[in-house]
């Protein structure tokens, strides 16, 4: 069975790279939001044409980054959602919500310090992990039934 994996949130550091490298060998595919900060910021208005206003120049860029991330969502078997220590990610929680809706299976991570903060999105998580590391051995289990 081929799981596609989703994975969404904090773009600063490499969590994606060690799950991709740590599932290499399973029957998985990935997908992912841009994760170039300056271009996903600025795609609306390179392509659709400036605009004076911050608030409309965010606005195009998050409708254009929207068709790529729902459609992921979407397709997507399981959803990792990653909250990482430096910014609030709303972008993040609003993909945790959108695919709990849809009922996919979601998978949390963050650290400790973000409990509080997160208790409604761990809620609606089948798994809630600190490491990518966790999330290999999570889709690992799922696949073969093997424990790490």
């Amino acid at each position: 069975m081929t799981l596609r994996i989703y994975l969404s949130g904090e773009i600063h550091t490499d969590w994606r790279d060690q799950i991709t490298a740590g599932a290499a060998g399973l029957d998985v595919t990935f997908d992912a939001p841009v994760t170039d900060h300056d271009a996903s910021d600025d795609c609306g208005v390179t392509i659709m044409g400036a605009e004076p206003d911050k608030f409309w120049h965010d606005n195009k860029g998050a409708r254009l980054n929207a068709i790529r991330t729902r459609h992921g969502i979407e397709k997507a078997d399981i959803v990792v959602v990653r909250f990482g220590e430096k910014y609030k990610q709303w972008n993040a929680a609003f993909d945790a919500g959108y695919a709990a809706a849809l009922g996919k299976s979601l998978i949390v991570m963050h650290g400790a310090d973000h409990q509080h903060a997160l208790k409604e999105v761990d809620a609606a998580a089948l798994a809630v992990v600190e490491t990518p590391q966790q999330v290999v051995h999570i889709l690992t289990y799922v696949l073969s039934g093997k424990l790490p």
